[in-house]
């Protein structure tokens, strides 16, 4: 039986525009009873940014990407990917890890990595856990995060510190709306 230091907890509503604007809501309010552990920007950022990593065309100059190999999951026959930083700026939050690509499709159907770097100070510290991101196929033919999972050991100076995150991801829906154009005699007849 361990040291139970507390859960933080926190629903939000994401919305991606066809235009790829991102505007998330808060829905409810979040709860926090951690003790020995503080959620720095950072983290929180990994949660959007890295943890669901969408790979975009725009960030292939970023990262050294090389075969590993091939391997069966329960998502299908897959390529397997390490993908690494070239190099990290200051304020930049990266992935390093491994992607498994589907054969049929060539969707990102797993990532498993860490987001880096991870940020020494001569008076603090920012260490980042080793996570697991599974995907689902959401409407027939795209793979979404279904699910982050995390359970490590990071060895702050301060002692050990043990972290478990679980972050679901659900309700996908397609972003539609609904407008009419009128001008001309149109609009003066109605």
């Amino acid at each position: 039986m361990g040291f139970r230091t507390g859960e933080y907890r926190e629903v939000r509503d994401v919305i991606f525009s066809p235009a790829g604007k991102r505007t998330e809501q808060r829905m409810g309010p979040s709860r926090n009873t951690l003790t020995r552990l503080i959620l720095t920007k950072e983290d929180f950022r990994d949660i959007r940014e890295i943890q669901p990593f969408l790979f975009t065309p725009d960030q292939l100059r970023l990262y050294d990407i090389r075969f590993r190999g091939e391997e069966t999951i329960e998502e299908g026959e897959c390529y397997l990917l390490q993908v690494r930083p070239r190099q990290t700026l200051e304020g930049q939050r990266l992935f390093d890890g491994l992607f498994w690509i589907a054969k049929q499709d060539f969707s990102i159907v797993r990532s498993e990595g860490k987001a880096v770097p991870e940020i020494l100070r001569t008076k603090s510290e920012n260490l980042f856990p080793r996570f697991t991101t599974f995907r689902s196929l959401v409407d027939g033919k795209h793979w979404f995060p279904a699910r982050t999972h995390a359970d490590d050991v990071l060895p702050f100076r301060t002692g050990v510190q043990r972290i478990r995150l679980t972050i679901l991801y659900s309700n996908y829906k397609r972003f539609t709306a609904e407008s009419q154009i009128l001008f001309g005699e149109e609009v003066r007849g109605r």
